[in-house]
């Protein structure tokens, strides 16, 4: 049976309605960084009491994008009856988005972009080094390079899950793909997303100019949790 958004409790519709709103938002990030071109890339947000999340449709350009156009989904990864068009289908990359909320319950958002610096180390299959404090601050190391995997089911889920699974990185770059970041909320998945690109830019540079050097793995720990923990209001 299709769970109907109108029979949920008042709750639960005015916590979809919110995350439907911050998605839409939040996608017109992804352009305006650089991250993504024509329809490719998704933002979703875990529902706050809820076992569903909130995601792009599929194929749908961003300047035409709305709160109400945003699909909501089961953890499953099952289109609920939320009051979309029956045509708005959801992301292609549901499946992976929907194996990452089941397995990873601190997670309460995801994105996907395809940008440029960091498909190309993508493609290459090699992790992005950890010699930038910019790249100590936000992933604590490396950005990992996760399996190969084929959209259409929750094979790249699966992927993000067991590299990230023991990582402090909030990001990985799916071989011959791109990135996926996660975090907190769908605005914390985005903003890993802006800086897995600015990292994987200056370090590209960097290589061009000669070779980077190493920051102490020490160093990095420290910048990290300071990061994380200190830094900010």
């Amino acid at each position: 049976m299709t769970l109907v958004l109108h029979d949920l409790p008042a709750d639960v519709q005015s916590a979809v309605a919110a995350a439907r709103q911050r998605v839409s938002d939040l996608h017109a990030e992804l352009p305006r960084n650089g991250l993504v071109v024509w329809t490719a890339g998704n933002v979703s947000e875990r529902v706050a009491g809820a076992d569903l999340f909130v995601i792009k449709p599929s194929g749908v350009s961003y300047d035409e994008l709305s709160p109400e156009s945003m699909v909501v989904c089961t953890l499953e990864g099952e289109k609920i009856a939320d009051g979309t068009p029956e045509h708005l289908k959801p992301s292609s990359d549901t499946a992976a988005h929907a194996y990452v909320y089941r397995h990873m319950e601190y997670v309460g958002g995801v994105v996907h972009t395809h940008s440029t610096y960091a498909v190309a180390w993508a493609t290459v299959g090699e992790p992005i080094p950890c010699v930038t404090t910019m790249a100590a601050d936000e992933f604590g190391g490396e950005i990992p390079i996760g399996p190969f995997a084929i959209i259409g089911d929750d094979s790249i889920g699966q992927g993000v899950v067991e590299t990230l699974r023991d990582s402090r990185s909030p990001a990985v770059l799916m071989q011959n793909h791109g990135p996926f970041t996660i975090g907190r909320d769908a605005k914390a998945a985005v903003k890993a997303a802006v800086m897995v690109e600015e990292v994987a830019r200056s370090v590209t540079i960097a290589r061009q100019l000669g070779t980077p050097i190493d920051i102490p793995g020490d160093t990095i720990a420290a910048l990290n949790d300071r990061y994380q923990n200190v830094y900010g209001q």
